[in-house]
């Protein structure tokens, strides 16, 4: 392959590029395709994923799991590759998966190795062109080709897709190049945050370890704007885990905005309203009057978790159910299931799984072309869409890049 020879270049070696160059070279492959990476090692980011086991994609996936561009588009590209095929590919890979909670479904490795290994060994089996430690410097539309400049030299092709990722998770290589580059081309960047990042709270080393189901709800001038369920985990920062994870974002996002006043608040009885939990400690009292209050609140929540709701409302935890006043026990409800969790911060793109904002969706075609210049192709993380966490921003990837793979394997052939 001579450098002026190739039909795509897929710019970025991740879970998009490496599945673009693989469904577009199966459909054609006559096709002349190669992959630039500036890591000596690609798929760095694959491999931190889950845990390091890949939480490759999820049972169910919808339009609803996503933020960001418009539900009615990311239904259109989630279709062209359903979570069944995604499993199918993946067999056919030599990576079984398995269902864990929350339908969420790893390879029965239990290693991201696995899933990176058999990409790698695909894009090597069916004739795509690996170029590790090929950083992509600048890239430019010449005639009815690309001229892309890298640290080894400069090529041209007649299609460049980016797939560089965004800001999240940096040590892996991230550093939002592709977005300098796509605007370069005309696009619009809906300005950025990290997403899936944990919370920044003071206050919360009593709690560091504990964790238990929880609801955030984020309050905007008083109204709910976002409200998500899941498991809390707190920390000696503040929290973690997949509720507080998939706040992050729209709290960010709200504080990029007008500035309006901004309250989130946790329920740490999701599955109770003030009225359903006063009534039931009413009924509890009846039942057993000699109960403390703090073993009461314990048989719902964490001990721990108890003793700072009590701290928090000054209620003695030795006061028995029958010594509670309806003022005292109205008040112990509210702090149960509206708890203010004063954030302060996210930890920022270094500890975020994905990054918010990106390209203007509307600025991409049904093919994944930018409408700003032919031949361009963008795809994953790139884009303004954001999954909540579960393996839904690896089905993104994955589906986005067989919706571009389709137009690029006609390209050949034209």
């Amino acid at each position: 392959m001579t450098p002026s020879d190739l039909d795509v270049a897929v710019v970025g070696a991740g879970a998009a590029g490496l599945a673009t160059a693989i469904f577009a070279k199966e459909r054609n492959p006559a096709l002349r395709v190669a992959v630039f990476d500036g890591a000596k090692k690609p798929g760095a980011k694959i491999l931190v994923s889950g845990g390091s086991r890949c939480n490759v994609t999820n049972t169910v996936v919808t339009e609803s799991d996503f933020n960001g561009g418009k539900p009615s588009v990311v239904r259109r590209v989630l279709r062209a590759l359903p979570v069944k095929a995604t499993v199918e590919f993946f067999a056919r890979l030599g990576v079984p998966l398995h269902e864990e909670p929350g339908g969420k479904l790893f390879p029965d490795s239990n290693q991201s190795s696995t899933v990176l290994h058999a990409l790698l060994r695909e894009v090597d089996r069916i004739g795509v062109t690996l170029r590790a430690s090929h950083r992509v410097t600048d890239v430019a539309r010449e005639g009815d080709r690309f001229t892309i400049a890298t640290s080894a030299g400069t090529l041209t092709s007649r299609a460049v897709v980016l797939a560089t990722g965004g800001l999240s998770l940096p040590k892996t290589g991230s550093d939002g190049w592709g977005y300098e580059a796509a605007k370069r081309f005309g696009h619009t960047i809906v300005p950025t945050t990290p997403a899936l990042a944990p919370l920044l709270v003071d206050g919360t080393e009593a709690l560091s370890g504990v964790a238990h189901l929880a609801r955030l709800d984020l309050r905007l001038d008083d109204a709910v704007a976002a409200r998500v369920r899941g498991s809390l985990l707190w920390t000696h920062f503040g929290v973690s885990g997949p509720a507080a994870l998939d706040m992050s974002r729209h709290w960010l996002r709200a504080r990029l905005g007008d500035r309006r006043e901004m309250l989130l608040t946790l329920s740490a009885c999701p599955d109770e309203t003030f009225e359903t939990l006063d009534d039931a400690w009413v009924a509890l009292a009846r039942a057993r009057p000699r109960l403390t209050v703090q073993s009461a609140i314990a048989e719902r929540v964490p001990a721990s978790v108890a003793a700072v709701v009590l701290r928090r409302c000054g209620v003695p935890a030795d006061v028995t159910l029958a010594g509670l006043t309806r003022d005292t026990r109205r008040t112990l409800c509210h702090a149960l299931l509206e708890w203010p969790v004063p954030v302060r911060d996210s930890r920022g793109y270094n500890y975020a799984e994905v990054t918010a904002g990106g390209v203007d969706l509307g600025e991409i075609d049904a093919s994944m072309m930018s409408r700003r210049s032919a031949g361009l192709y963008l795809v994953g993380e790139i884009l303004d869409v954001d999954g909540r966490i579960g393996g839904f921003n690896f089905q993104w990837a994955w589906s986005s890049a067989r919706v571009a793979s389709g137009a690029l394997a006609r390209i050949g052939s034209t």
